[in-house]
């Protein structure tokens, strides 16, 4: 009996989605995704794009078709959508756009540390992010713009669209942090200035808020 295959990697839902389309072999795939510029919102090498293919292979997603040769080229093996794909894509892609899932971001990781840094710095080192939020935005409009002047639809890159939102919001918290903390403001703002200020030893961290004596509470 087939295992379930494991969705882990949106590279395997982008092959899928490609097939559905029409018979591909695995260099078309790429330069297909690269063309429509879905390598924006799905990791993609060539590496790990042939491994992805192999286990979509295995798990009796997709079917080789047969290999081609074009003259002294190495031989091409071309794949087509098996109907577990089909219902694999299918299920996948609502699980997905109906269902929020818990992600780990590194920033995220970054920000819930924030106070080992300086303020100082930590303002520095936001408002440098805002920037380069900001550029990357830009970059993506432009891409979308460029799109739109080929007749392409907006749906045909609706995740650009997307990406271009998230940016945005992230680029105003940061800023808004970043100027929080010039303007002392954030909440604990003393407490992590003065702390930096006596030199934030390792293992010599203060109380960060109120302290509660438990033992004289139970007495």
């Amino acid at each position: 009996m087939a295992t379930r295959y494991r969705r882990s990697n949106p590279l395997a839902l982008a092959l899928l989605s490609l097939l559905w389309e029409r018979e591909m072999h695995p260099y078309e795939m790429a330069t297909t995704l690269r063309e429509r510029h879905k390598d924006e919102s799905v990791k993609l090498n060539w590496g790990t794009l042939y491994t992805v293919v192999e286990s979509l292979t295995k798990h009796g997603l997709i079917e080789v078709v047969e290999a081609e040769r074009d003259g002294r080229r190495p031989e091409r093996t071309r794949y087509r959508l098996a109907a577990a794909g089909l219902t694999e894509l299918n299920d996948w892609l609502r699980e997905l756009i109906s269902v929020p899932h818990k992600e780990y971001p590194r920033f995220e990781a970054g920000v819930s540390l924030l106070g080992i840094l300086p303020p100082e710095e930590a303002e520095r080192l936001l408002g440098q992010r805002a920037d380069t939020l900001a550029e990357q935005a830009d970059g993506l409009r432009a891409v979308m713009a460029m799109l739109r002047e080929q007749g392409l639809p907006a749906l045909a890159w609706i995740e650009l669209e997307y990406r271009v939102t998230m940016i945005e919001a992230e680029q105003r918290w940061v800023r808004g942090v970043a100027e929080s903390i010039r303007a002392n403001t954030i909440e604990g703002a003393d407490w992590w200035r003065d702390w930096h200020a006596r030199g934030a030893q390792p293992g010599q961290l203060p109380p960060f808020g109120p302290t509660t004596d438990v033992q004289s509470e139970v007495d």
